[in-house]
């Protein structure tokens, strides 16, 4: 069996540098508030005001519900060297893996850095509107763009931010050509937006190496433009990338996401930055979709900035082609599920939320990752399928991201696990697509678990080996479908949530098929629903029961 691999991000690289002092950070409370300034990009008014009571007026929109799966291009240039994702952090960890092959193939980070990566990122054989209606073929229904990662590099022809793929790289408007894209293949569009950390991201950046030969010289990390004299990025300044005119925060990264324990707080010109970067975007490309990489929205609590950004998505709605749009933040509390919609990050709960939700996975590492290509290392088609009918029976949306190489390709390996999807997608969509959850999402030893989440996620581990004994339910008006996690060797199902006399299910069973087969023999018995399935799969993957009321 094919391994899985869950990245969780570079957890144990926590060394203490002792190139530079570290700086100690305001109190956690945040008794400092930093509102943005709104000089270049005023929010937009409307029916919405950036408080908690007015955002909990909006509503998902109903294309949201139905569309059930979307794909996302999680791209950018921290593809180039193969690593995986947060390459350009851990790069800058000495004696990382990350570390040492950049140092080996591109030079030392106090010659070469990140920054100098940038121009190999040419995006010379992507080709957006292909890949789009592609995915829109093996059933997408929304399609995701990355906007900017932590790296702060942003992939349009950003009016405030100079390092960005028009000037670098490709000097093409990879967002813009994205967009396009989706509107040809008439799929809303949705962008992500990540660089809200790159302040404390980049800290690595300005450290040195403690030992051997560079000791003690620093990374490139604290270059400013007057050191580009004669360079190829000469009349840029670094700062504007790495943003790391600050002192060091104290602690570890992972337990830093909202700004507390020891993390050094952002200014007020990073901040408005990062906020008009966000609204130009969303002006120029109207996406149906933002997503946040935070606790809540970017600097919660902090600043006034999320919420503004927020505002001003919902209020832009009216003008475009999918009406009702939707803003995703992370480890939200119940009541601001009504105000954003929650995104899981590679997990699930174990319950039928009350409002929907998302969870966010990919079939990989986020960013490319070489060993994982080289190695097949991927989630398997089937285990996508089985977490997307998981996810639906719980009233939530599953957003895909399939990794790109840099110069805009997939591999033979993701090729066939998409048409894997696809497969199964064409054959039982109606099972997915604008269903709605049944009394109970499902039955089994892990529907009847205590499946926990772990911070943002983190648990679709549990999920990723489901059997013929695990089934999820979904139904429409005129139907209920039971989504069997695999094909039983008897040839038999017992549903036992549909036994006779069952509170749940009062109403006459007409008829139940299977769907790409047809009418089955079933029979309502004290035990459950009894099917008897043909001898030979129609599918793959799992078998879906059509249950006619």
């Amino acid at each position: 069996m094919k391994r899985n691999v869950f990245f969780v991000g570079a957890l144990l690289l926590t060394a203490v540098f002792s190139c530079l002092p570290t700086g100690r950070t305001q109190a956690q409370e945040f008794e400092t508030f930093i509102p943005v300034s709104e000089e270049r990009e005023q929010m937009a008014t409307g029916r919405f005001e950036p408080t908690w009571e007015s955002l909990s007026q909006h509503e998902v929109p109903d294309w949201f519900r139905d569309a059930k799966f979307g794909i996302w291009a999680h791209w950018g240039p921290q593809c180039v060297e193969g690593t995986g994702d947060w390459m350009a952090r851990n790069m800058y960890h000495e004696g990382s893996r990350e570390y040492l092959y950049h140092r080996a193939h591109y030079g030392h980070q106090s010659e070469v850095g990140f920054k100098d990566i940038l121009p190999l990122f040419r995006a010379e054989r992507w080709q957006p509107d292909s890949l789009v209606a592609y995915y829109k073929r093996v059933g997408a229904r929304y399609f995701f763009a990355l906007g900017n990662h932590h790296d702060n590099f942003d992939l349009w022809d950003s009016k405030y931010q100079p390092w960005n793929s028009m000037h670098i790289g490709p000097h093409r408007d990879i967002l813009g050509e994205w967009a396009s894209a989706a509107k040809k293949a008439g799929l809303p569009l949705g962008i992500s937006f990540h660089a809200d950390h790159a302040w404390r991201w980049y800290e690595p950046a300005q450290k040195c190496d403690t030992t051997g030969e560079m000791k003690g010289i620093a990374y490139d990390g604290t270059l400013t433009r007057e050191d580009g004299k004669g360079k190829w990025w000469e009349g840029l300044d670094p700062q504007d990338l790495y943003a790391q005119r600050h002192q060091l925060s104290e602690g570890v990264i992972h337990n830093q996401w909202d700004w507390t324990h020891g993390a050094t707080l952002p200014s007020q010109e990073f901040i408005t930055n990062f906020y008009e970067r966000t609204l130009d975007a969303i002006n120029r490309y109207h996406p149906s979709l933002i997503y946040f990489d935070v606790t809540v929205l970017p600097f919660y609590g902090l600043s006034d900035c999320g919420m503004r950004i927020a505002a001003h998505e919902y209020n832009e709605e009216a003008g475009n082609a999918f009406p009702g749009n939707v803003v995703f933040g992370k480890i939200l509390q119940e009541s601001q599920r009504k105000a954003l919609t929650w995104d899981v990050e590679r997990g699930a709960p174990n319950a039928i939320q009350p409002e929907p939700w998302q969870t966010c996975t990919c079939l990989g590492g986020w960013h490319w990752n070489d060993d994982i290509s080289m190695h097949n290392y991927y989630k398997t088609a089937a285990q996508v399928v089985k977490f997307l009918a998981d996810v639906v029976s719980k009233n939530g949306n599953l957003l895909l991201s399939v990794p790109l190489r840099a110069d805009g390709t997939f591999d033979e390996h993701e090729h066939a696990i998409l048409e894997g999807i696809r497969g199964w997608m064409d054959q039982n969509s109606e099972a997915i697509y604008s269903t709605r959850p049944w009394v109970r999402f499902g039955e089994g030893p892990l529907a009847e678990s205590d499946i926990k989440i772990n911070a943002q996620g983190f648990n679709e581990g549990s999920y990723s080996k489901m059997g013929s004994e695990e089934i999820r339910f979904t139904q429409t008006a005129k139907a209920l479908y039971a989504i069997v996690m695999g094909w039983p060797e008897n040839h038999k199902i017992v549903i036992r949530s549909l036994r006779k006399g069952n509170p749940d299910f009062k109403k006459r069973i007409k008829s139940v098929s299977l769907l790409g087969y047809g009418q089955v023999e079933a029979r309502q018995e004290a035990d459950g629903l009894v099917v008897k399935l043909p001898e030979q799969p129609v599918n793959a993957i799992a078998p879906v029961l059509c249950i006619r009321k």
